[in-house]
């Protein structure tokens, strides 16, 4: 066997990122059915190995993963973005900032917080009407965004608010999409890209530090009860993540710079990829009317029509079925990075130091060696009788091991009792005659607006 594991020659300086950038959803599945297992190529500068066989993925992700890091490139081109949040720090920051977080996490808590993203569903369906038009991406994301910011940070943003964030989401999406020449821009230079960037980090982060303000001047100067465990205050809901860093933050445990990374990365990541699943799983169910009718029956049967609740949650299978089935085909998050901190053995190659590690959901969720007919929409291929020959990493939406997503419970709670509030009042149909497109940066989103008309249910 080579030393190096089979791959495309791209160009000097480029590699393969010109491919990559054009089309990075075909390129990694052509370059995995034509090289196997373990593909090498250049992106730019990065000396990179994807890695398709769940087994190594797991070897990466859990069963060696102290051998790895978040890749360096990554520091360097998020790095202004997200800081030292959860999703980026590494070692012992990361551990304590985990820990620290973790409260606000717990599925006790997260219990609690049922009524309010059925409630914030319902104001939003408020608006709608039958025959309407909606971008429905944009409509989920103001939805997923309100909800967080409520979760998270006990508060409530109002339209004006909410318009910010949304309007500052392009920008800053546009710098991480996959461009070759990005690669030799500085971030110092004052091209158009880099100001509009700049300008909307400033925008958010002012947006983050109006909120602390706000909590500070009305409740958390007089230790609210927010920021005192429940058992203490007879309160039985417990302290959110803005109580929890604060209250780190006034004991010296905190920065400015710490507090700003995790509010920035809870902002950002704690709502866009719950907004992109909803977004891809309404599409789907526009596609297939046979899966949309088994959704309202079970909807019918259980809810009856009343709003769903957390204990309704575990006997909605064929919902939670839906929302399984729509990011094994879109994946949100649809590549991950690593970096292997000394050399290692994966799939039968040495990998140095150093390198990328390119772990692809896109490619591994629809390979026809782990899913039977990958390509289609079929919620029921997550039934537990056939759910149990595939291998464990087939699929993993949420990463894995020590650092998979903390938001994860949340995330999955809150499609759910979306999608179950929204379903039951209607049905939502794909506007345009051809599929849409899709677009690569921190995460896949639609390259077209995701119209869809709003049939009221009978």
């Amino acid at each position: 066997m080579s030393a190096t594991p089979p791959g495309p020659k791209g160009l000097p300086l480029f590699g393969a990122s010109r491919q990559y950038a054009r089309d990075p959803f075909t390129f990694l599945t052509a370059v995995a059915d034509a090289y196997g297992d373990v593909v090498h190529f250049d992106l730019g500068p990065l000396d990179t190995y994807m890695l398709t066989n769940p087994a190594d993925v797991e070897t990466v992700l859990v069963s060696e993963a102290s051998k790895f890091r978040k890749p360096q490139f990554q520091d360097r081109a998020i790095g202004d973005l997200l800081g030292d949040g959860l999703l980026m720090s590494e070692g012992a920051t990361w551990k304590k900032q985990r820990q620290l977080a973790q409260p606000a996490f717990d599925v006790r808590r997260i219990s609690t917080m049922a009524g309010m993203m059925t409630d914030r569903t319902e104001s939003m369906l408020s608006s709608w009407g039958d025959g309407d038009v909606v971008d429905v991406q944009l409509e989920m994301a103001r939805l997923t965004v309100e909800i967080i910011v409520d979760a998270m940070f006990g508060t409530d943003l109002d339209d004006e608010r909410i318009r910010r964030v949304q309007e500052n989401l392009e920008p800053l999406g546009a710098r991480f999409e996959p461009d070759p020449f990005r690669f030799l821009t500085p971030d110092w230079a004052p091209t158009r890209e880099n100001r509009q960037y700049k300008e909307a980090l400033s925008e958010l982060e002012s947006l983050v530090w109006d909120i602390v303000e706000e909590r500070r001047g009305t409740e958390y100067g007089e230790t609210p009860a927010s920021s005192v465990p429940a058992e203490a205050t007879g309160n039985d809901r417990p302290m959110d993540l803005l109580s929890i860093l604060l209250r780190a933050y006034d004991e010296g445990e905190q920065t400015e710079k710490s507090l700003r990374d995790e509010l920035m990365t809870m902002l950002l990541a704690g709502h866009d990829t719950t907004a992109l699943t909803l977004t891809y799983a309404w599409y789907l169910l526009s596609q297939h009317p046979e899966a949309e009718a088994k959704l309202h029956r079970e909807l019918d049967e259980v809810l009856g029509g009343r709003t769903p609740t957390f204990e309704d949650v575990r006997e909605l299978e064929y919902t939670e079925r839906v929302l399984n089935e729509a990011m094994r085909l879109y994946p949100p998050v649809y590549v991950m990075f690593r970096e292997p901190k000394v050399d290692v053995r994966l799939g039968g190659y040495r990998v140095p130091a150093g390198s990328a590690i390119m772990l692809p959901q896109w490619v591994v969720h629809r390979s026809e060696r782990w899913w039977d007919d990958p390509l289609s929409f079929d919620p029921d291929r997550w039934a537990p009788e056939r759910a149990g020959d595939r291998p464990r990493f087939a699929y993993f939406p949420f990463g894995g091991g020590p650092r998979h997503c903390i938001g994860k419970h949340l995330s999955l709670l809150e499609g759910r009792l979306i999608l179950g509030t929204v379903a039951q009042q209607y049905e939502l149909d794909y506007v345009r005659d051809e599929p849409f497109s899709l677009r690569g940066s921190l995460t896949m989103h639609p390259e077209e607006p995701m119209g869809m008309r709003l049939r009221a249910r009978d």
